[in-house]
């Protein structure tokens, strides 16, 4: 495989060919809250929009907020600030809350709820204005965001006519980040939170991750990784986490922490953490008094609790509602809320997939008001497709959160370009068959939690396109039903180019990247096919690790009868964790999607495929189809080149590059694998692997990135 270096060569020897009269350089830094100038027309065209601004006063902090952010995106944008006025005139926009709206202004103002927003072009007393409306200064806010959305993406805002409320009431990224600064799965640097040297110095950084998350419309962030050390509770780290807080309140975003669940041992001196232990109860209520002191708008707790090593309530006997409740009993006199992660497996278990429904599901409707049961995605880890979580259909009675990783631990790192937002949209679309009829996941979910990929890196991401997954994340949070294509095109618009050609080549990558990598990693339903521990890479042939079900054998379970895991009623039967229709569905090979065959079902090398192929020459032609993919994207990113600033273009492309010998990698190494479990020859005309099997398990990566926990 070519080396770092080499790439990183390619890299400064291409961004020096950049043709002089190509784009201005640019770092990646802004984000898609550039503001970058216009064409004319365009200038011309926001401008008439927004020679100046009106809003109530005295203006709160976060109505100043929206209106520096309109300051600053019409004065890139058109080139001129627009004018601080008293009184609307021709080509205003005007900030109203129900309080200031003039009169005989009809609005929707109980539909806008607290946060929503609407924006609506009319004549006032004979001159043409914007109104940005909303109930709240957090929901003008949002609507100045939304109406700079619209002036970079070509809308024609002379006849605006939008309203927008979020779907999702809890909206909160939650960062994996260590009280050193390491980052559990963070591939972007060290984490942004310098917790050192707050709480005295405030990093100017913090203000534009705040308006960045404020531009998608997360009102939320945990600071710190589930992972939690029981240090992070106490004063000296409760002083650096509430200016946070100070810093992120203006723009609506809450500070959360994550809990250890041992803290009244390891900070209390207390004997044990028994959840109904009256000691234990009033520990936890002195605890959320001293928080709430210093962060009156904290947003709660994010517990992992009795998972891979963590403490929890099964520690001393009790379940998840036992723990939990607990907890929301110490919080809920301030009004905060506790998530409580459903990501559970133990040693013993059977079947890895089936251990969170059967933990939780007996404990629907015992848990207490403000506890939000978060569930992640998919019932194993993040993996590059998977079943949407039984659990979705299976708890009517207790408020769900979905949790998806923006960061890509099992997808290459931030090396390989995949968007997630097709995997965003399958889960959130997928129909659950529980009652009533269209219980979506979207429509099943109070809150929705996004595990960063934020680090100190200037580009925030570690490479250019990640970004894309924080952005989908955050429209997707405020509005399920979005087209992840459709939010394609905006951030590829706001982020890169407006030019169409431009826009459509990538909206074009972007779109089709999630499928190549499944096809180059887990074809077919597999899954967990990763490198031992750091999961970079393929590694199916692991199979002597401490426990069964970390080790890829375990998952995939090839030989020379067939492929797959059995979950059918033939074997551990999680299908039946499933409503009804989805497990009649699910147990049989042939009504079972493709997509997911492998997963539910052991099947034999000459399975029969739609295709017409066997199983075998299936499986083999995925991941020939993948490296072709990124065979594909890698031209069609070098045609941009006139198009896209030097220094992005040239990373990108070094990425990419990157990326295509990483899918060679993985194709060679799980055919030759597989091939040699199999006993079978490969399908004609496929070409062998590059190496022998032995030479692809002899790698090692020691300091592989993101291990931090």
């Amino acid at each position: 495989m070519k080396t770092w270096t080499q790439a990183l060569a390619g890299l400064l020897l291409a961004a020096l060919l950049q043709p002089a009269w190509s784009a201005p350089v640019e770092d990646g830094y802004d984000l898609w809250l550039r503001y970058r100038a216009l064409p004319a027309a365009g200038q011309a065209r926001v401008m008439a929009q927004a020679r100046g601004i009106v809003h109530a006063q005295p203006a709160s902090p976060t109505l100043q907020a929206a209106v520096a952010e309109l300051k600053r995106g019409v004065a890139g944008l058109a080139g001129r600030e627009p004018a601080a006025l008293a009184r609307p005139a021709d080509g205003t926009l005007l900030l109203v809350t129900p309080a200031s709206a003039p009169a005989g202004v009809d609005l929707p103002w109980e539909a806008l709820g607290r946060e929503g927003y609407a924006l609506r072009s009319l004549r006032l007393d004979g001159r043409a204005v914007t109104l940005i409306a909303a109930n709240t200064d957090m929901g003008l806010l949002y609507g100045s965001f939304a109406w700079l959305r619209a002036a970079q993406t070509g809308a024609d805002l002379s006849r605006l006519e939008q309203r927008s409320a979020p779907r999702v009431g809890l909206r909160l990224l939650n960062h994996w980040d260590n009280l050193d600064r390491t980052v559990e799965r963070g591939y972007a640097g060290a984490s942004i939170w310098d917790w050192w040297k707050l709480p005295d110095i405030r990093d100017a950084r913090y203000v534009d991750y705040a308006r960045a998350n404020a531009s998608l419309g997360l009102n939320g962030t945990v600071l710190n990784n589930v992972n939690a050390k029981a240090e992070s509770l106490t004063r000296p780290w409760l002083a650096k986490a509430a200016a946070l807080a100070e810093v992120l309140r203006p723009y609506g975003i809450k500070v959360w922490l994550s809990a250890r669940f041992s803290a009244p041992v390891e900070l209390g001196g207390l004997k044990t953490a028994d959840p109904l232990d009256p000691a234990v109860r009033a520990w936890w209520k002195a605890k959320a008094d001293e928080i709430y002191t210093l962060i009156p708008d904290f947003g709660g707790l994010l517990v992992k609790a009795n998972s891979e090593g963590q403490p929890g309530p099964q520690d001393y006997g009790r379940d998840h509602a036992d723990g939990a409740n607990m907890l929301a009993e110490a919080l809920k006199p301030h009004g905060g809320l506790v998530m409580w992660r459903a990501f559970v497996y133990s040693p013993d278990a059977s079947d890895r997939a089936a251990q969170g429904h059967a933990e939780f599901q007996p404990l629907d409707g015992r848990f207490a008001d403000n506890v939000i049961v978060q569930v992640k995605n998919g019932a194993i880890d993040f993996q590059p497709r998977e079943p949407f979580h039984p659990l979705f259909g299976a708890m009517p009675r207790t408020p769900l959160a979905l949790e998806l990783q923006i960061t890509k631990e099992y997808l290459g790192f931030s090396t390989h370009l995949v968007y997630l937002g097709p995997l965003f949209e399958e889960v959130l679309r997928a129909d659950t068959r529980a009652k009533p009829e269209g219980a979506t996941v979207a429509a099943r979910v109070v809150a929705m939690a996004g595990v960063a990929n934020i680090g100190s890196d200037r580009n925030w991401c570690g490479s250019h396109f990640d970004c894309a997954n924080w952005y989908a994340f955050g429209r997707m949070a405020w509005d399920p039903g979005l087209a992840s294509g459709d939010v394609a095109r905006e951030w590829a618009r706001q982020t890169f180019s407006s030019a169409p050609r431009a826009v459509d080549t990538i909206a074009t990558m972007m779109t089709a990247s999630r499928e190549m990598v499944v096809d180059y990693m887990t074809p077919l339903g597999l899954h967990h096919l990763m490198g031992t521990g750091h999961h970079h890479g393929p590694a199916p042939w692991v199979d002597n690790l401490e426990r069964a079900d970390w080790n890829p054998v375990y998952f995939h379970r090839a030989g020379r009868d067939g492929i797959g895991f059995d979950r059918s009623p033939r074997g551990s039967n999680a299908v039946a964790q499933y409503t009804p229709d989805w497990a009649a569905r699910l147990a049989r090979p042939q009504t079972t999607p493709e997509a997911w065959l492998l997963w539910f079902h052991h099947l034999p090398w000459d399975h029969g495929m739609a295709s017409g192929r066997t199983l075998w020459a299936e499986l083999v032609a995925h991941y020939d189809r993948g490296v072709a993919g990124v065979g594909a994207l890698r031209a069609q990113w070098a045609g941009l080149r006139g198009d896209i600033d030097a220094r992005r273009h040239a990373e990108v492309a070094a990425y990419l590059a990157v990326q295509e010998q990483e899918a060679l990698w993985w194709r060679d190494a799980c055919i030759a694998y597989f091939q040699s479990v199999s006993g079978l020859s490969l399908p004609a005309g496929v070409r062998p692997p590059a190496q022998p099997l032995e030479a692809y398990k002899a790698l090692r990566f020691n300091f592989a990135p993101g291990r931090g926990g």
